[in-house]
């Protein structure tokens, strides 16, 4: 027995063994070594962006597979330091920070400016830096939901890094300033040769209702990858979807039955591979969200391998995951890690 199916417990035979009858995966452009070129070398990306892309890829235990493992703290900013820092305040300092994502065998680590200048000379070329260029400020109060940039993409180019990221939240009522500002910057970021990676998160109140949250709907998530894409994200982030139908319940905008009916089914593998089929059918890799802690080390250990199954499964590209790892003593956050990047080095463990 693997030690992934032993974590996955009594629910590992049925996602292993489920089979994808909605979208074929032969319709996809799968994860493998030579996945920027076959996905990207017939692109305007420039050769200085396919460069950062292969670095990206080719950094870390997954080095050279396809798939990726990022380590993303920008928590301290989105979550408040105390929040974020508590459990463990050692990643108060922002070396330790990278070295989680060394030691853990990271593809890249995205953090803030200011963590990443921070130890920028001693470790840019040693690990991919990914700078997040906006952030939910959360000290204003009454509390409100904005993302708002941080700092320039020159400077993210200047500190070393090889990509930037941002978050959008579709659906709010900021939403129209937050596409055209990360549009502008991610357009800036391929002229000076890094790539780009686009947290796509929906944000609406009105995407509550009758007590279920449509926010993780895949309905509603695809809709926002493919937003992404759309201006050019090289990788998109999104949080794994949990059901379908946000649009049909919130009552509003465009779809299609089929969306319900043949492409996509309940199975969590199904839903994830209606956002993998958003991002232009997989020529953009999707990661999905690690999540947060549960403040338990098994229960968070079983959450995030089963979510890198189903991203795998679905033809995913790897998982984002960060409070699970970092809120934690060192050795159990590289071992959380470590098991992550596993699934993915699993040749048994197959696109569905």
């Amino acid at each position: 027995m693997s030690k992934t199916i032993e974590i996955l417990g009594a629910d590992g035979e049925a996602l292993l063994n489920h089979k994808c009858e909605t979208i074929s995966k032969d319709l996809l452009t799968l994860p493998g070594a030579d996945f920027v070129d076959r996905s990207f070398g017939n692109s305007n990306r420039s050769p200085q962006v396919l460069r950062s892309l292969q670095a990206l890829y080719g950094t870390g235990r997954l080095a050279n597979t396809g798939y990726v493992s990022i380590l993303p703290v920008d928590q301290g900013i989105e979550h408040s330091g105390g929040a974020s820092f508590a459990p463990n305040p050692i990643y108060f300092d922002p070396e330790n920070i990278v070295k989680l994502a060394i030691e853990g065998g990271c593809n890249g680590v995205a953090s803030t400016f200011g963590v990443l200048a921070s130890c920028s000379r001693k470790y840019a070329h040693k690990i991919p830096f990914i700078v997040k260029l906006n952030h939910n400020e959360m000290l204003t109060y009454p509390e409100k939901f904005d993302q708002i940039m941080f700092g320039s993409v020159d400077e993210a180019w200047n500190l070393g890094a090889t990509a930037v990221g941002a978050t959008i939240y579709f659906g709010s009522e900021n939403s129209n300033r937050q596409i055209i500002e990360v549009a502008a910057a991610f357009e800036r970021a391929h002229e000076l040769g890094m790539a780009t990676i686009l947290w796509c998160y929906t944000r609406n109140s009105a995407f509550k209702k009758d007590g279920v949250d449509y926010h993780v709907a895949t309905d509603l998530t695809a809709q926002a990858n493919h937003l992404g894409v759309t201006i050019q994200a090289d990788i998109i982030k999104q949080k794994l979807p949990e059901r379908n139908g946000g649009y049909t319940a919130v009552g509003f905008g465009k779809t299609h039955p089929k969306v319900y009916s043949e492409l996509s089914t309940d199975n969590p593998i199904d839903l994830t591979r209606y956002q993998v089929a958003n991002c232009y059918m997989g020529k953009n890799g999707l990661i999905n969200s690690g999540g947060a802690s549960t403040g338990d080390g098994q229960s968070d250990l079983n959450q995030a391998v089963t979510t890198a199954v189903v991203n795998k499964r679905a033809g995913g590209h790897g998982l984002i995951s960060g409070r699970k790892a970092f809120q934690k003593d060192m050795k159990d956050g590289v071992a959380l890690l470590n098991a992550i990047q596993d699934v993915y080095l699993d040749e048994s463990i197959t696109i569905a």
